[in-house]
């Protein structure tokens, strides 16, 4: 189906950013919503879970964020049937460190060998030879937590050697865990939590747009009091907008760095989703949204 996706569109709210090498849309698409309902088994919908696939490309986004333990290995499936083979054009960023379990948790899983079986089977499942980007998953679902990330992440530079990843980046992770990978090998990214009223980490995003590496922010609306949410809702209203609107065109005003990646499973949504992005906001507004989080 590569003849539906198109090129990197400059069109598309925030314009483009470079991986390393790689060139893509700041507005991208998460495919974990893709799987069934926990993020466990296949979509209802499996025609429509294509369907988004297709129309996300069609839009020219040119990052589509995905992991092997959704579902587990449902969006990647997904992704293969309906985009490969892909276009150069198409960039697929997975995630290893973490497995599910049968009751839906996300144990970690960063030993040696579970990082090379998971980046084995991301590949397989993809369809491809070399994955663009690997994202080691630290911490846990509770968000990141202390300590070296040496061992796992050594793991992944070594199977970057072997040329069955391209670049490397980490999720979930400390600003000292950063800093540490930073020290071992390149990265090009770095995906945490992170919205308009989660903002722990706006230094390490400064930091990161000195030095040329994207920070890719999950959950836009994920982590808010009642009260922020009241005050979200209010600035919404006002420039008759919804809520998710205005939190993506904050995050893309917020850094240069800051490539988006929400997720959907309904076509009409993510066409939502790309316009609310572009949604703009004045001085007063942009001030009084940063009020939110401080």
């Amino acid at each position: 189906m590569s003849e539906t996706v198109n090129t990197p569109s400059a069109a598309l709210p925030g314009g483009t950013w470079t991986l390393g090498d790689l060139t893509v849309t700041r507005f991208g698409y998460g495919a974990m919503q893709l799987a069934g309902p926990g993020v466990m088994g296949p979509p209802a919908d499996r025609d429509g879970a294509i369907a988004v696939l297709r129309e996300a490309a069609g839009l020219g986004i040119s990052h589509i964020d995905t992991a092997g333990a959704y579902g587990p290995r449902v969006t990647n499936r997904l992704i293969r049937e309906a985009l490969h083979p892909y276009p150069e054009s198409l960039h697929i960023v997975t995630k290893v460190g973490a497995v599910r379990d049968q009751h839906g948790g996300w144990p970690p899983a960063r030993q040696p060998k579970d990082l090379r079986h998971a980046v084995r089977e991301n590949l397989e499942d993809l369809g491809l030879d070399t994955l663009d980007v690997v994202n080691l998953r630290l911490g846990d679902a509770r968000g990141p937590r202390p300590g070296s990330l040496a061992e796992p992440f050594e793991t992944l530079v070594e199977l970057r050697q072997q040329g069955l990843i391209r670049h490397l980046g980490v999720s979930n992770a400390t600003p000292e865990q950063v800093a540490e990978a930073q020290a071992i090998a390149p990265i090009v990214c770095v995906q945490n939590m992170f919205n308009l009223a989660y903002r722990q980490d706006d230094e390490l995003i400064d930091e990161l747009a000195d030095k040329g590496i994207a920070y890719v922010p999950f959950f836009p609306l994920g982590g808010f009091t009642p009260l922020q949410s009241t005050a979200l809702s209010a600035v919404a209203t006002r420039l008759n907008a919804t809520p998710m609107s205005v939190a993506l065109a904050w995050l893309l005003r917020r850094s240069p760095n800051i490539l988006l990646i929400p997720g959907t499973s309904s076509t009409a949504h993510l066409r939502e989703n790309v316009a609310g992005a572009q949604l703009p906001l004045s001085d007063e507004d942009l001030t009084e949204l940063d009020n939110i989080g401080h």
